[in-house]
């Protein structure tokens, strides 16, 4: 375990300082709930939500290559699918429109976004044990 301490490439400060900007976004979160809001209207709409979908088939190709190069860079590309996927899941929720098309979007969740999101995760933590798996077999 020490070893793996002298090796990162990371200095330590960058822990408090990813800390603090954490803590920073409870008062400015509890600031946007209570100033934002309840409805916005944007010319964008279409737009944000066809890039976002852009982003997260992007990072999708990423993980499935990075799954059939076994890639030293497959961890990371399935983490990001994971958090796209789960961000998905929530937005679609929570910017839904009436009850209707709530419960599609809640059944799109939870038979889609998030078993696709938690297959991601498995892999991101699962990578760098199955390329060494792998690399150790050639």
């Amino acid at each position: 375990m020490e070893a793996r301490r002298e090796n990162t490439v990371v200095p330590r400060w960058a822990a408090l300082f990813l800390g603090g900007i954490a803590l920073a976004l409870v008062p400015w979160t509890l600031y946007l709930s209570y100033a934002l809001p309840a409805r916005h209207v944007t010319e964008h709409w279409g737009v944000a939500w066809s890039g976002f979908d852009v982003g997260l088939a992007s990072s999708l190709v990423a993980t499935a290559v990075g799954v059939a190069r076994n890639a030293p860079w497959l961890e990371a590309a399935a983490a990001v699918s994971t958090a796209l996927l789960f961000t998905d899941a929530w937005f679609d929720i929570v910017l839904s429109n009436g009850a209707g098309e709530r419960l599609e979007a809640i059944a799109l969740a939870l038979v889609a976004e998030i078993p696709l999101a938690l297959f991601c995760l498995w892999i991101a933590l699962n990578a760098e044990r199955a390329v060494r798996t792998l690399s150790a077999s050639r």
